[in-house]
């Protein structure tokens, strides 16, 4: 029989330890986050076990796994423990005393047309504060946002996003929030007097010239690929870079083909020496957002920054969509 917890004796931290433990699915991790041993978590689970009269998680692996009973609760306690650190912790952000440093992840194409409005916005409102912009070097920076390595991370994320609308659909909360912040496209790009610069630019011409990759993994393998080979195709990849701007210095002075994001092209200052092309094929839109932990979300510094980056991109990019 399943025990009704109560109340009035409930130790409220007993809570937080579960919601730092249901976001971690790792004892050692939540011990971590909450400055604890390892035992005292335990303990704190088990005392709270005892509460409500259900295991709450079981061993799996190298972490645990929450019971149906915790994935029921968790949704509720999660939101009430975030209201009520937003409604003891005073708003003390504010943006001209403040001097702040963020740390922000991003590729250089999203940082070409990004800071120079975010510059802009920091020297008028917020002159103390400063800015780190690290080079983005996976499509799933969530382990770099949970170890504090950075505030913010800026781009294009579909399998994270994918993966967290699941979660949140199974559990009702995910550790990490996300907010859109502009829809591009990609377009070939090559050298003008390129022989693909005139002429129709068909899957079999595409497909047989050579080219160059932006991977910030590193691997020889990207969406494009992954499109080509829906289609039963490939192509020839002869270099593999991991920055936007690295393509377009190579492509404009060689016979690659390479893909970049289309508002990328006119800040390189190489416009007039490259041509785009639309690709020869369906590719899905390219949706940049800005993904960060939930645990950094309640602070007012973070939510002046998630606006100011919003802002910047809004100036940047217009609505999003456009």
């Amino acid at each position: 029989m399943i025990n009704s917890p109560n109340f009035r004796t409930l130790d409220l931290n007993l809570l937080r330890v579960f919601d730092e433990v249901m976001s971690e699915r790792n004892l050692t991790r939540a011990a971590r986050n909450l400055h604890m041993t390892q035992p005292a978590v335990s303990n704190a689970l088990s005392r709270l076990r005892d509460a409500v009269g259900d295991k709450l998680v079981v061993r799996s692996g190298y972490g645990v796994e929450p019971t149906p009973r915790a994935m029921s609760l968790w949704p509720a306690i999660a939101e009430a423990l975030r209201q009520m650190e937003a409604s003891l912790t005073p708003g003390n952000f504010t943006a001209s005393e403040a001097n702040n440093t963020f740390v922000l992840a991003m590729a250089d194409a999203t940082a070409a047309k990004l800071m120079p409005g975010l510059v802009e916005i920091i020297e008028r409102d917020a002159p103390g504060v400063s800015m780190r912009v690290l080079p983005l070097l996976t499509r799933d920076p969530r382990a770099l946002l949970d170890e504090g390595q950075m505030d913010l991370a800026v781009g294009y994320f579909p399998a994270v996003l994918a993966d967290l609308t699941s979660q949140e659909q199974q559990a009702g909360m995910s550790a990490f929030d996300h907010q859109r912040l502009y829809s591009g496209e990609y377009v070939c790009v090559m050298r003008t007097g390129h022989p693909l610069a005139r002429g129709p630019m068909t899957l079999k011409r595409y497909c047989e010239a050579h080219h160059l990759l932006v991977s910030f993994s590193g691997k020889p393998f990207g969406f494009i690929d992954e499109a080509l080979a829906s289609l039963g195709r490939t192509r020839r990849i002869v270099l593999t870079v991991n920055q936007f701007f690295t393509a377009g210095r190579v492509v404009a002075a060689s016979d690659l083909l390479t893909v970049l994001p289309r508002h990328f092209v006119s800040v390189t200052g190489m416009a007039n020496d490259l041509v785009l092309r639309d690709l020869p094929f369906e590719v899905p839109p390219v949706h940049v957002d800005s993904l960060w932990h939930r645990r950094q979300g309640t602070r007012s510094d973070h939510a002046w920054l998630r606006l100011a980056v919003a802002a910047a991109a809004m100036g940047a990019f217009g609505a999003v969509g456009d």
